[in-house]
């Protein structure tokens, strides 16, 4: 049996109840695949968004839906190191990607107020122009339950609001053209398990700024907001391994009886405006 083969049968049988059923879940529960679909697989090199064009795959194989997919590769400036493991693992793993480059790495390298924000702002509008010149109608992108939880925490401690990274959101900018995040409610620990069964290498991190640094996991003051929180998540789980799932229902179950103000469309709501009219 092909490699590719290997590891995509590992999907559905080894790793079926984590992997394969919380993908079709998050699939069906969100409504992220509909008849009709051209969908472009984001993938960055990285194993997540490998392991979603996996994923996707296998659902156009064994799924109901009649929809079509293109695997796009952004280059924002890749070393050649990074750019040739992307290829080699798109090969092992049988994903016929389509490359396509930008300068993105250059213009933002010398910005020294948010280069990560303008990095990331410049590489979704990239995503979704070439996505659209291929036809497409949505962006999947690779993020997993564990980048949910920790968008719920980043902005409540360092936001100050309650919000969440969602399942799916319409552009605002190219019209027609939608996000969705098919591995929605898939753990990052599954991913990395599948990852290691399978021997597989991807690269991780390829930004400019971060590839020459290392941090090791229980560094508690270097990285980024998020790794402070994917710390603290792991000192939590040690306490309650249900943490993830309660913070996850806390976007689900909200009581606006219960809330000061909230925003939505652009106006504030607060509790006051009905207050004395009950």
């Amino acid at each position: 049996m092909e490699r590719y083969r290997e590891i995509e049968r590992s999907i559905i049988k080894k790793y079926h109840k984590n992997i394969w059923c919380k993908f079709v879940e998050g699939v069906k529960e969100y409504k992220l695949v509909n008849e009709g679909d051209k969908i472009a697989v984001c993938i960055s090199g990285g194993k997540d968004s490998m392991l979603m064009a996996k994923c996707l795959q296998e659902l156009k194989r064994h799924g109901k839906y009649n929809f079509e997919l293109e695997f796009m590769v952004m280059d924002p400036g890749y070393n050649t190191i990074n750019r040739q493991k992307i290829e080699e693992n798109a090969e092992i793993l049988n994903i016929p990607i389509k490359i396509f480059e930008t300068d993105i790495f250059d213009v933002v390298f010398d910005i020294e107020k948010n280069p990560c924000y303008l990095c990331a702002r410049m590489r979704r509008g990239h995503l979704y122009k070439q996505a659209q010149d291929l036809g497409c109608n949505k962006i999947a992108l690779g993020h997993h339950f564990d980048d949910v939880i920790e968008t719920i925490l980043m902005g409540m401690f360092y936001g100050g609001q309650v919000q969440t990274m969602m399942p799916k959101i319409h552009s605002t900018n190219f019209e027609g053209m939608e996000l969705i995040r098919p591995m929605y409610m898939v753990r990052e620990a599954d991913i990395l398990s599948w990852k290691n069964y399978n021997s597989l290498e991807f690269i991780q991190c390829a930004c400019r700024f971060t590839e020459n640094c290392f941090i090791s996991d229980d560094d508690e003051e270097g990285g980024s907001k998020r790794r402070e929180i994917k710390i603290l998540l792991k000192k939590l789980r040690k306490k309650s391994p249900l943490i993830d799932k309660n913070i996850f229902r806390s976007v689900e179950n909200i009581n606006l009886n219960t809330i000061i103000s909230y925003q939505k469309d652009g106006a504030t709501h607060h509790f006051l405006d009905e207050y004395d009219k009950k």
